[in-house]
């Protein structure tokens, strides 16, 4: 029994041993374990102080697990920071003469994305720029202008006539704007009154309201200046803008290209102007409506002959009113003349106006035939004064057979 009983206690022993020593290990791969999970756990909130989380985009570039300034240099290498309207729809690009973004910026969104350990979820920003350019874009795309001129309005809408526009630094840059050039030129075809033919109702005898004849403007009228118009119209555009006043840009011919008769009554001729009918030889002046003057014997351009000494027909208006000028030019023959006179009211670039003649002699009916001007309206010198006093710089001339 003794055997038996030193025999069990040495097993005893062993396991007890063995035991101790399980527990003992067990206690070292603990505080080994411990030590390890404590580590990594430091190590990664060290990382995770200077690095962003794995999952992250800025503009669409990866920067997981980069530092600030890392993550700032692929971003400003990588990222597709323009974004441009094309055709109603954004399309983003890259461009190398522009910063993405800086440091101060990513430091701020690294901070909205900052964990104490580093996180598996996914974080996607958009940088300051890209984005108020996406805002500014598609509120563009749902921009109407409503274009006014001469009591018609058309709405110009971004999403049809706009179909290349980028906003950078704070402004929008217009490309390609040929849509809404066209449409610019065709509302000029529309309204222009330039080279436009209608019925007008001249004077006869005394009376103001005569016969109704048709009449032509030539440099009289208006026209949309379609370049003014355009650069106003996308300022007005990025401007926020709802209407657009036409009248702000139209243009007109001859010695002064302002536009002429826009918005005035009668035709857009008024109830001031001047009358001359070639086959009467008469001149009317009508102001405010009113027959101021009635001349009776004016002599106009040779009829026969160069084709150049005619008056020419249609609606112009006085460029100026002078003084004591000399007018000078060429004779059929070749020979030239300089011929003083008192007063002077051109109407045309080509040197045609109202002017006395001391030089005339035959102030008939027909002297104009064979004998006339060289296109000038001569006024016998005992009237001339009547016309002057009675006409304006800007007023309209109709001329008519």
């Amino acid at each position: 029994m003794n055997e038996d009983l030193r025999k069990r206690n040495k097993r005893n022993n062993l396991i007890i041993l063995v035991v101790g020593i399980v527990i003992i290990i067990g206690i070292i791969a603990g505080f080994s374990i411990h030590n390890h999970r404590v580590a990594t756990q430091t190590a990664a909130e060290k990382f995770a102080r200077t690095h962003f989380n794995p999952n992250v985009k800025i503009d669409g570039v990866k920067v997981g697990k980069l530092t600030v300034k890392k993550a700032t240099d692929k971003v400003n290498k990588n990222a597709k920071n323009v974004v441009t309207l094309k055709d109603n729809k954004l399309v983003y690009s890259y461009s190398t003469t522009s910063q993405t973004i800086d440091e101060q910026e990513t430091s701020e969104l690294f901070k909205k994305q900052h964990t104490k350990t580093p996180s598996d979820k996914s974080y996607s920003y958009t940088t300051k720029d890209l984005a108020t350019a996406k805002n500014k874009l598609n509120s563009l795309k749902k921009a109407t202008i409503n274009y006014k001129i001469n009591g018609k309005s058309y709405k110009l809408k971004a999403s049809e006539l706009l179909n290349d526009v980028s906003y950078q630094n704070g402004k929008y840059k217009f490309g390609n704007t040929i849509k809404l050039t066209d449409k610019l030129n065709q509302i000029d075809k529309e309204v222009s009154t330039l080279h436009k033919s209608y019925k007008f109702t001249v004077p006869t005898g005394n009376k103001v309201k005569g016969k109704t004849i048709t009449v032509k403007n030539k440099t009289w009228g208006w026209g949309v200046y379609v370049q003014k118009t355009r650069r106003l119209l996308l300022d007005a555009f990025a401007q926020g803008k709802t209407t657009f006043d036409g009248a702000d840009a139209i243009y007109g011919l001859g010695y002064s290209t302002y536009a002429h008769g826009y918005g005035r009554s009668n035709h857009e001729i008024g109830n001031t102007y001047a009358v001359v009918s070639l086959k009467k030889q008469e001149v009317w002046l009508v102001r405010n409506g009113k027959l101021k003057v009635h001349l009776r014997d004016v002599v106009t351009g040779t009829m026969e002959g160069s084709k150049g000494d005619q008056t020419p027909r249609g609606v112009w208006y006085i460029h100026y009113k002078q003084r004591n000028a000399t007018l000078r030019g060429s004779n059929d023959d070749g020979s030239s003349y300089a011929s003083p006179v008192s007063y002077w009211m051109p109407f045309t670039l080509s040197g045609c106006g109202f002017h006395d003649a001391s030089w005339r002699t035959d102030w008939s009916k027909t002297a104009y035939l064979k004998g006339g001007s060289h296109g000038c309206v001569n006024v016998k010198p005992s009237e001339i004064r009547s016309v002057w006093n009675n006409i304006s710089k800007n007023e309209p001339v109709i001329i008519y057979e």
